[in-house]
């Protein structure tokens, strides 16, 4: 009785030798594939200054690509997260909070943005 379940044993571990290597391991289910679709500066400029513009506590016409949020626009520390996220929600990202703290500008968040590969 025990002999033949040992035989049996044998008798899989030789097949399971003769199998190639493709059929003894499946094959990857998927595979993800990510482009680096970087939006243009044009757009992001564009598309950043008509978000600024639109922020109530903004002066429309002080906005340029080099105005600094709190000496040019006027903006105080939480202004300048609301800007940020506005910002975050129009490009469909979430901007670490160690990187939005270092956007002080409008050129800083058309840099960031710009250089963003999942900003939309």
């Amino acid at each position: 009785m025990y002999r033949s379940g040992a035989v049996v044993r044998v008798l899989r571990a030789a097949q399971a030798a003769r199998m190639p290597m493709a059929l003894a391991r499946p094959a990857p289910m998927a595979i993800r594939a990510f482009s680096s679709t970087f939006l243009e500066k044009g757009m992001v400029t564009e598309r950043i200054m008509v978000v600024i513009k639109n922020f109530d506590k903004v002066d429309a016409g002080k906005v340029t690509e080099k105005a600094t949020f709190k000496e040019d626009l006027g903006l105080d520390s939480l202004d300048a997260v609301e800007v940020v996220m506005a910002i975050e929600e129009e490009f469909a990202i979430e901007i670490p909070d160690a990187e939005a703290d270092a956007i002080k500008s409008v050129e800083d968040a058309i840099t960031f943005i710009s250089s963003h590969p999942m900003a939309k």
